[in-house]
């Protein structure tokens, strides 16, 4: 008996956990120090929303959205993943690797970088015309996706 209760409260246990909602706020101290420091560094447009993805009762990542459109992904620590911006817009050259921005400029002169995915073999790149870049980790040009 005393095994079947232990079982019940185990399964509960682990539906609770599992079955943890999403959390959605403006609340910028929601974020880690990490992502709250480069928000204000970087980014001159407000939070407007926040939505902190959850996976089994732990944080998994962070999905910001400011007041002007762009749309930054923080990992669990508040390292970016992912940023994006309006096509009237730029990403801001300090999450542009020197070989990216070099490339662009020579090979897409007057395109601007609207959004980039760090990844842990490279970076992905979107220009403002709709064209995707594949660069490795240091910056060097792989291919277009």
């Amino acid at each position: 008996m005393k095994k079947l209760f232990l079982t019940l409260a185990v399964i509960l246990g682990l539906t609770f956990v599992a079955g943890a909602k999403d959390e959605i706020s403006r609340d910028i101290n929601v974020l880690p120090k990490a992502a709250q420091t480069e928000l204000s560094r970087n980014f001159k447009s407000n939070v407007n929303l926040i939505k902190v993805d959850r996976e089994l009762g732990r944080v998994k990542d962070y999905e910001v959205i400011l007041t002007d459109g762009t749309e930054i992904k923080f990992d669990r620590n508040g390292n970016w993943e992912e940023i994006e911006v309006g096509l009237n817009s730029s990403i801001p050259s300090t999450y542009i690797p020197s070989g990216v921005a070099k490339y662009v400029k020579e090979k897409h002169p007057g395109q601007k970088i609207v959004g980039v995915d760090k990844e842990r073999s490279g970076y992905d790149v979107e220009l403002g015309n709709g064209i995707e870049l594949k660069f490795n980790a240091e910056g060097k040009f792989l291919r277009y996706d």
